[in-house]
């Protein structure tokens, strides 16, 4: 049966018991209602969640996950950073072929949906062969990745990456960057090419790289030429030597040069955005865009802490992504966003309004609010007409023991290392169910090849 009974569930509006869940065949719940009466032979839930939105992905950096963390040699090299780091991507999306680019999604996932992620956004930039030719089908690196999707059950937002030069002014691509070459009229063909793709599980949009790799005038040209219904993403303000490049190039900051010259609405997401100002702050949560925050990645990368505190009181719109992919759970990625907030000011409890106090539910539904905008799908709780996505907690975890409704996403998000998530229903289909993907064994079975013969690629050196 399409239905679903839930002792305690979080709706829009908080924590509800007694809910009934229905979906219909399309995904799409049809029935929320609280304080039924169970039905006879519908499945019964303790805790259930909506399934979270993963705003901001690189999917094929899977792979690299540990193999960056080594300090580079001799005192001449000087400190490791995004940059540095940046180098050895280069070097590894320089082999990677397609069917790699699909199993290493795959895997991917299969991990996030196992633990509690429903919907991924593709910032997606491996357009073109090793060799910087267009595929004979100019989407087909795209067309992998949707393909992912598909076979795990992955919501997906598609994200064709707008990508034309190397630095501030125009600077020519480097050859390791090759694969990555577009212009406005390419990644308007793709996202054409991704049309029939469109529906329930998967919508396209475009992301222009960066205001290093795109000019102003590029991201003017690709957001009007995109329908206005569909998502923009763009890389912003993530490292100090971005805003450097930045002020010395055009007098102004990233942000506040980008906001100055082009229309910054709620159909964007501004990925990163670590290095803002007050004045800044305050203008992107005027804007009604969303700040697409990656604690992980930007942990690991050394970029910084964006100005969550100083967002939240402006009224800010934040959601959360795993980037490079150095952890695939959301619990990971909202407990840092917190943590990191409580390190810079050297107190607890940063992620609440007034109006919502406890740190957990903010955190979770705020995530959900601000990734289903940046999503453009009906996707982010519990309601009818959204996505049928949503997260089953394991009620019998001894860290649920006895949890009252509110205390549950502290224990969830703040306490030890288990993934509570038991089943996973995405689009009205259940993925995962006791912990496990559908498909776990056969996904991890194709990535594990596609990392043998990247190895195997690496020590031929072609």
């Amino acid at each position: 049966m399409r239905a679903l009974f839930a002792r305690h569930a979080l709706l829009p509006e908080g924590w509800r018991r007694d809910v009934l869940l229905e979906w219909n065949a399309h995904g799409d719940l049809t029935r929320v209602e609280a304080q039924a009466a169970p039905p006879l032979a519908v499945a019964r839930a303790d805790y259930v969640l909506p399934g979270m939105v993963n705003l901001h992905s690189h999917a094929f950096q899977r792979a690299l996950g540990g193999l960056t963390e080594r300090a580079a040699p001799g005192p001449n090299c000087g400190p490791d950073s995004f940059w540095t780091w940046r180098d050895l991507m280069y070097r590894f999306a320089a082999r990677i072929t397609p069917e790699q680019i699909e199993a290493i999604a795959a895997q991917l996932f299969s991990e996030c949906l196992r633990h509690g992620y429903t919907s991924v956004c593709e910032f997606h930039y491996l357009q073109r062969g090793p060799d910087g030719e267009t595929y004979a089908r100019p989407a087909e690196t795209a067309e992998r990745v949707a393909a992912a999707g598909q076979a795990t059950g992955m919501g997906l937002t598609l994200l064709p990456v707008l990508y034309s030069h190397a630095g501030f002014g125009e600077q020519p691509l480097r050859p390791e960057q090759r694969r990555f070459r577009t212009d406005v009229d390419d990644i308007l063909s793709i996202v054409d090419a991704l049309g029939p793709l469109r529906g329930g599980q998967l919508e396209v949009g475009a992301a222009p790289h960066s205001l290093r790799a795109a000019t102003i005038a590029q991201v003017r040209e690709l957001a009007a030429a995109l329908a206005p219904e569909r998502p923009l993403h763009i890389h912003i303000a993530e490292q100090q030597g971005e805003v450097e490049q930045s002020i010395a190039f055009s007098g102004r900051r990233p942000v506040a040069w980008l906001m100055d010259q082009v229309e910054i609405d709620a159909r964007w997401c501004l990925v990163h955005a670590t290095h803002l100002t007050g004045d800044e702050t305050a203008a992107l949560a005027r804007s009604g865009a969303v700040a697409g925050l990656c604690p992980t990645t930007e942990a690991n990368l050394g970029d910084g802490v964006f100005p969550l505190q100083s967002f939240i009181e402006a009224g800010g719109r934040f959601g959360i992504g795993s980037d490079s992919h150095v952890s695939q759970s959301p619990v990971e990625e909202l407990r840092w966003l917190e943590y990191g907030q409580r390190l810079v000011h050297q107190r607890r409890n940063i992620a609440f309004t007034p109006e919502q106090r406890d740190v957990g539910q903010y955190l979770w539904q705020g995530a959900l609010r601000g990734g289903a905008q940046a999503t453009g799908r009906k996707v982010g709780a519990l309601e009818e007409g959204r996505r049928a996505d949503l997260l089953v907690l394991d009620g019998t975890h001894p860290n649920l023991e006895g949890a009252l409704d509110e205390d549950v996403l502290g224990r969830f998000l703040f306490c030890g290392n288990d993934n509570l998530v038991r089943d996973v229903l995405c689009g009205g289909r259940w993925v995962v169910q006791a912990g496990r993907h559908m498909a776990q064994d056969a996904i991890a079975r194709r990535y594990r090849q596609a990392m043998q013969q990247l190895r195997e690629s690496s020590e031929a050196g072609t």
